[in-house]
């Protein structure tokens, strides 16, 4: 096993050294010809930077449709996607409002409650009878036709995976998926959890090329990152306050938060969101920050979430009457007049005059939005996603000017980006390296896998290092090469790839003889050469193919992988029982698919290609 792990670090250092990086990527006229690229290589370097891995065929395609055209189809986001449409339609909570996933999928502590006032069960028995307990609310549940949180959580990891891998709206998917990484939320904060669907579905997924103003604004108000970063908390200190307004407001609360003013989301929307780390801000900032957005909450969602008094109090009030009383309800979201801090603040030298109110937090956000630093650390950072880890200063700068100019416009970006020639050099090709879940995902994509169980690569990616929506920091994942190799994880990817190509992930179907016209190589020197070939078309993959070849004549070569990756920790699967939704997963971890009959010797090769480090690059 370690001879194994010696033989995966040995070569994914040797293929480092040789840095063969020219390869494809295209844009409107884009100037692929002057770095040497042929039409193909063109495409293929669109399709690795836009998508999350080209499906067989797929290069042909994109020369056929134009790259520049395929691009801007992209961009717009509106080819049909019924077939995906159709595998979603099953998983019913994709469509619920916030307040009716509350309601149909309730925390145990909700349920317990209503159970408690229903009389089904008595406080003590929590106490006496764990299993009783869980026992009869298992029952109250069913009864009332209730759903658990894991089982709302395996729809959102499900949907996730299926949308990545089907989706022909490629670069939507992708885009989403950098934005929330952006505006990270996670599972981790509990409080957060039954909101994630409607953040990435109605705040994120929305605005992906859209005005970055939009999106900071969108985010902001959501649940989810109210409850994430703690500003529905939030309270500013007035000397005039209506006392019993602010009991009952106060009443949404958690248990154990205390109210009073609170700087997490003020800090980290201008730290991550915005100006970046070095944009300028001080401490003071943040906290003038802080108390223009005091107020900023959600609206209640039903009698058992702790907001029913606020509820009522808003019905008294009248919806047509808050505006006049300085409310402001919005869908989720609500600005309580009493909890905003109404004194005068300045921030980063702009000054904001007393009585302000929601405007001011308004305000705020837009001058945050078109800040010079916000121009420079979003575009850097759509170069780094797209371009490379260390994106030439040229290319940031044509990139920043285009932010400036457009009112922040992300599809402006993203144009003036893929037009330059800094996206195209041999500098940028090949570069980037896949995180778990783009591994897992690409693999399926080049294999035409056909996915039932979707939750089994979600369960892939978290053994790989990645747990999708569960990055505690709001930082979210780092965008870079070194924190997604290393010896563990080159172990479990490759680990993943012989697991995958000889069928032992259940629920994924596989035809590798399909992907060469059913026609079968002689050896597996042969089938070396041509899988290679069709699983990572365009690229000159002599060295890959010598690399490679020494693993082809080793026996057990999978059991002697998947022992040593059980022995790795990759460093983000730790601490995984604490995130809802691994109760049902035990379900799904047993049991094989047959990949219709695959030869073990091409299954073997196919493996040993998927968890190669030239497999790893985009």
């Amino acid at each position: 096993m370690y001879s194994v792990l010696i033989f995966l670090i040995g070569i994914f250092t040797l293929a480092s050294a040789f840095t063969i990086f020219h390869q494809n990527d295209g844009k409107v006229a884009f100037p692929y010809k002057k770095a040497g690229l042929t039409e193909r290589q063109a495409a293929a370097h669109l399709l690795s930077r836009f998508t999350y891995g080209a499906t067989p065929g797929q290069i042909d395609e994109v020369v056929k449709t134009g790259i520049e055209k395929w691009f801007m189809q992209q961009l717009d986001g509106s080819l049909p996607d019924d077939s995906l449409n159709g595998l979603l339609n099953k998983y019913d909570a994709l469509k619920l409002s916030n307040k009716d996933i509350v309601a149909q999928y309730p925390k145990n502590a909700v349920l317990l409650r209503m159970a408690v006032k229903d009389g089904v069960l008595n406080k003590d028995s929590v106490k006496t009878d764990r299993k009783e307990y869980r026992d009869a609310l298992d029952n109250y549940r069913k009864l009332h036709g209730l759903s658990t949180e894991q089982e709302l959580l395996r729809q959102l990891f499900s949907q996730k995976v299926l949308c990545a891998a089907y989706s022909k709206n490629q670069l939507h998917e992708v885009l989403t998926d950098f934005w929330f990484n952006h505006f990270n939320v996670s599972l981790t904060k509990n409080q957060s959890a039954q909101f994630i669907v409607s953040y990435e579905r109605d705040a994120i997924r929305p605005n992906v090329t859209g005005n970055f103003s939009d999106l900071l604004l969108a985010t902001a108000k959501s649940p989810a990152m109210l409850y994430y970063l703690d500003n529905f908390s939030s309270v500013g200190s007035n000397d005039q306050t209506d006392k019993k307004l602010m009991r009952n407001v106060a009443m949404q609360k958690p248990a154990k938060q205390n109210a009073g003013l609170n700087e997490n989301y003020a800090r980290e929307v201008m730290e991550l969101h915005t100006l970046g780390v070095d944009g300028g801000y001080t401490q003071q900032d943040v906290t003038e920050a802080a108390r223009i957005l005091t107020g900023w909450t959600v609206y209640p969602m039903g009698a058992y979430g702790n907001g029913g008094a606020v509820e009522k109090l808003v019905e008294r009030i009248g919806e047509d009457k808050l505006p006049q009383r300085g409310f402001v309800h919005e869908g989720d979201f609500l600005f309580t007049p009493n909890r905003h801090d109404n004194g005068e603040k300045t921030v980063l030298g702009k000054h904001f005059p007393a009585n302000g109110g929601y405007n001011d937090g308004l305000k705020l956000l837009q001058m945050l939005a078109h800040h010079p630093s916000t121009a420079k650390f979003i575009t850097k950072k759509l170069a780094v996603r797209f371009v490379s880890d260390n994106p030439p200063p040229s290319l940031l700068a044509k990139m920043e000017k285009t932010f400036n100019r457009s009112n922040g416009n992300i599809r402006e970006v993203l144009i003036t980006m893929v037009s330059a020639p800094e996206f195209w050099s041999s500098a940028s090709l090949r570069e980037k390296t896949k995180s778990p879940f783009e591994l897992a995902i690409s693999s399926v994509r080049a294999l035409n896998a056909e996915i039932d169980q979707p939750y089994q690569l979600y369960n892939w990616a978290n053994k790989m290092g990645q747990r999708i929506y569960a990055y505690q920091a709001p930082t979210g994942f780092p965008d870079k090469a070194q924190y997604w190799i290393n010896s563990s994880a080159l172990l479990t990817r490759m680990n993943f790839g012989l697991a995958l190509a000889s069928g032992r992930i259940p629920g994924l179907k596989i035809d590798l003889a399909a992907l060469n016209y059913n026609r079968e190589p002689e050896s597996a020197e042969a089938a070396l050469s041509v899988y290679s070939k069709i699983i990572m078309p365009e690229r000159d993959l002599s060295a890959t193919i010598k690399q490679l070849t020494p693993m082809l004549s080793q026996t057990d070569l999978a059991q002697k992988v998947a022992a040593a990756a059980a022995k790795a920790t990759p460093a983000d699967s730790v601490n995984n029982s604490m995130i809802p939704g691994d109760d049902n997963s035990k379900k799904h971890k047993t049991g094989q698919v047959s990949t219709l009959k695959n030869n073990p010797m091409l299954a073997q090769v196919v493996g040993i290609i998927i968890g190669s480090p030239e497999f790893q690059r985009r």
